[in-house]
């Protein structure tokens, strides 16, 4: 049986987007989705995202600059 330092361990030899979704999910399984409400206007904009990406006419930006961003405003 694994215990939560290998597990540990194993997760940090994953490259960062592989862990960033790790989290995300863990994340996601402590919180129960029936907390959450879109109001309608959150969900069409869900849906004009979903629908850029889907067409090709989404633009992204590189992880590195999302997560120096992120991290220069909470320092």
């Amino acid at each position: 049986m694994n215990t939560v330092q290998d597990i540990q361990t194993e997760a940090m030899a994953l490259s960062p987007s592989e862990r960033a979704g790790l989290a995300h999910d863990l994340i996601l399984s402590l919180e129960d989705p029936t907390d959450f409400e879109l109001s309608p206007g959150q969900e069409q904009e869900i849906q004009r995202r979903i629908q850029m990406v889907r067409e090709g006419t989404a633009t992204g930006r590189p992880t590195e600059d999302v997560f120096a961003d992120i991290k220069a405003k909470y320092k």
